[in-house]
């Protein structure tokens, strides 16, 4: 197994998984829910890549050439781990977004009957 090149794909996963899903709050700022849903899509596609990563990480654990944990592979982790919070985190904050979106349209309704 190359190490080296594991921890790489793990903190490029894990980046570009953060990277997309701030792309997605963002575009949910601006009311655009529909670019939000696919940035989403594709931060969920980019942590299950880095997943895979780090699933053969751990299963090579076992083996005659695993390594000891180093600073390097912490850090590798600790990027992929990050991501996976923060896509909750803003998964549910999209939600919210959204929710407050159809309630103002509810109540510009409301106003515009008055």
């Amino acid at each position: 197994m190359d190490y080296e090149k594991t921890m790489t794909q793990l903190i490029l996963h894990g980046g570009n998984a953060r990277g997309a899903a701030y792309e997605a709050l963002d575009a949910a700022e601006e009311k655009d829910f529909e670019t939000a849903e696919s940035k989403l899509e594709e931060a969920d596609q980019e942590f299950v890549e880095g997943h895979k990563w780090q699933t053969d990480l751990i299963s090579n654990q076992n083996s005659e050439e695993a390594q000891s944990p180093s600073f390097f592979m912490v850090h590798a982790q600790d990027h992929l781990m990050t991501a996976q919070a923060e896509l909750g985190l803003i998964k549910r904050l999209i939600k919210q977004i959204e929710n407050t979106e159809k309630l103002e349209e509810r109540i510009k309704k409301v106003e515009k009957n008055e």
